[in-house]
């Protein structure tokens, strides 16, 4: 989700249903050539069929409340028949067979009556098969196929400090008023630059900027505050990773300070963020906070003053050294007002603190109904060698773009060995057992493949430009007789890494899925990324030294 979230109405009418839902492939049918894998409690989608249902009922309209009762069950077997359906031809490439069944399954679900009693079991399945055909777009053709690596994104602030902006005399009183029942460990001061920045950051374009960073947090606020607390430095502190990145981990600025707190290389080395050709521990959201509390925490020692803190951690200590020298002032807003900072650090404290006090006050700036996004799930497997994460999709059974984003210091589609690798909760215990029937050393190369309805060994093969009896060596006696359910080890050769793109992706991070009071419409709004309009964000730019 983002500051300028858009929801777009889905445009398809409820389709006119009649007869019996077959299921894509039944569970009693199902054999392994692999470990079978641990039910997932939190996973987004599963392979599953659902049961048969006998003589489902002819929707042509909702049904009334009244006879809805026990037909819920029923209503979600059949939905969920239609996305597995639809996954088995997203899979096979075939998009439009594809979309015809996800519209079906999401239809069914909103032909439930609103005040039925049972709503609240095709809500949270109507909520689950959005996400999951959502993450299946983004994904391109499922958890199997070749992805792309992220792109790097811009900061949202980058072009910021050449601006200025008008301070409105009727604020400073409101705002004064406001702090005295604020409670802040960071000293909050009501100055004319804060004041300004208010003012931006309450309309317009900065309301914007500020709505995504608010809504961006969400899946990293319990992180960040964990960490700061351990570190002992104030909790309002969180903002700077809203004006140093959005809270986006894979923020690249033209000084190349990389990450959602921003470190140039040498200073991300000095507090343990590691680089390789593999990953940068600067993208890593828990490893870069610990480095930048710890670094703050440095910077209070040595200047006493917490705003002088932020003012090195921006423009590096020695800057700021120079500044106390030459004035004789060791107070942020002297050395702003003789220019013997620079000029973007000059706004980046006083629009730390305009977001701060906004953020506290929330209600009286229209911020209180800002939702954050949600906090991300995840599992961490120990990997022992070095790992594709197609075939770490292939096993969590999840597309490789939600790998990406719980891994976000990863550089290439390939995980080394020894890396704690982040999962979809649920998915960590099948996932250990999959990869072991792999050898380790083919691990970089070779994947694993579901068989879904109506294929057969030589379409596989094909689809994975292999030849049958390279699968038949790789597989246990038997993966000639497959049957839909069965799970394939395939032998293919290693791939060239495509490089990350060093551009914004704007639209890989649109969500589709969304909560609002009008209810189960709103939440399947558009659930295809192609549809989703980019963010405009704001640019701006740190020069952490």
């Amino acid at each position: 989700m983002n500051g300028l979230r858009t929801y777009l109405c889905w445009l398809g009418s409820l389709a006119l249903l009649s007869g019996a839902v077959s299921c894509a492939f039944g569970r009693s049918h199902r054999k392994s050539f692999l470990p079978p894998p641990v039910p997932a409690a939190h996973a987004f989608y599963t392979l599953d069929a659902p049961p048969e249902v006998a003589d489902p009922p002819n929707l042509v309209s909702p049904l009334p409340a009244a006879s809805f009762g026990g037909q819920a069950d029923a209503l979600v077997r059949d939905a969920d028949g239609h996305f597995q359906a639809g996954r088995a031809h997203f899979q096979e490439g075939d998009a439009g067979a594809a979309r015809s069944e996800f519209d079906q399954a999401i239809d069914l679900l909103l032909s439930a009556p609103e005040d039925a009693p049972s709503r609240i079991i095709v809500d949270k399945k109507l909520d689950d098969l959005v996400e999951s055909i959502h993450r299946l777009d983004l994904a391109g053709l499922g958890a199997g196929d070749a992805a792309e690596l992220p792109g790097f994104e811009k900061p949202p602030l980058e072009d910021l400090e050449p601006l200025t902006f008008p301070i409105d005399p009727a604020l400073k009183d409101k705002v004064s008023e406001e702090l005295r029942a604020t409670a802040s460990q960071l000293p909050l001061q009501v100055t004319d630059p804060v004041l300004s920045y208010i003012n931006f950051f309450s309309t317009g374009r900065g309301r914007k900027i500020l709505t995504y960073g608010v809504q961006r947090s969400g899946r990293y606020k319990a992180l960040i505050r964990r960490v700061l607390d351990e570190e002992g430095v104030p909790q309002e502190l969180i903002y700077m990773a809203q004006a140093e990145s959005g809270f986006q981990p894979r923020a690249v600025s033209r000084k190349k300070a990389t990450g959602m707190w921003q470190f140039m290389q040498a200073r991300g080395q000095e507090y343990g963020l590691l680089q390789s050709a593999y990953f940068d521990d600067r993208l890593d959201p828990e490893k870069a906070t610990r480095a930048a509390a710890r670094h703050l925490r440095d910077l209070y020692h040595h200047f006493g003053d917490w705003y002088l803190a932020m003012a090195a951690y921006d423009c590096g200590p020695v800057n700021v050294d120079r500044g106390v020298e030459r004035t004789g002032y060791a107070d942020f807003w002297e050395l702003r007002s003789r220019n013997v900072l620079p000029k973007e650090t000059a706004n980046y404290v006083p629009a730390i603190l305009a977001m701060t006090i906004i953020m506290k006050n929330a209600k009286e700036y229209g911020m209180d109904g800002v939702e954050g996004d949600p906090a991300l799930e995840y599992e961490t497997v120990a990997l022992t060698a070095p790992t594709h994460l197609q075939l770490v999709a292939d096993l969590a059974e999840c597309p490789v773009s939600q790998l990406h984003d719980l891994n976000p210091a990863l550089l290439k589609n390939i995980a080394p060995g020894g890396t704690p690798l982040r999962v979809p909760k649920g998915s960590g215990a099948s996932l250990a057992a999959g990869l072991e029937t792999v050898p380790p050393e083919k691990r970089a190369a070779w994947r694993v493949h579901r068989v879904t309805h109506g294929e057969n060994l030589a379409a596989i093969a094909q689809r994975y430009r292999v030849t049958k009896n390279a699968i038949l060596a790789a597989n246990r006696a038997g993966a000639s007789a497959l049957e839909a359910g069965d799970l394939l080890i395939i032998p293919v050769a290693a791939v060239r890494e495509k490089p990350a793109v060093k551009r914004a992706s704007h639209a890989r991070r649109a969500s589709a899925a969304t909560h609002s009071a009008s209810g189960k419409r709103s939440r399947a709004a558009t659930y295809t990324a192609a549809n989703v309009q980019p963010r405009g964000v704001a640019k701006h730019t740190t020069a952490k030294q």
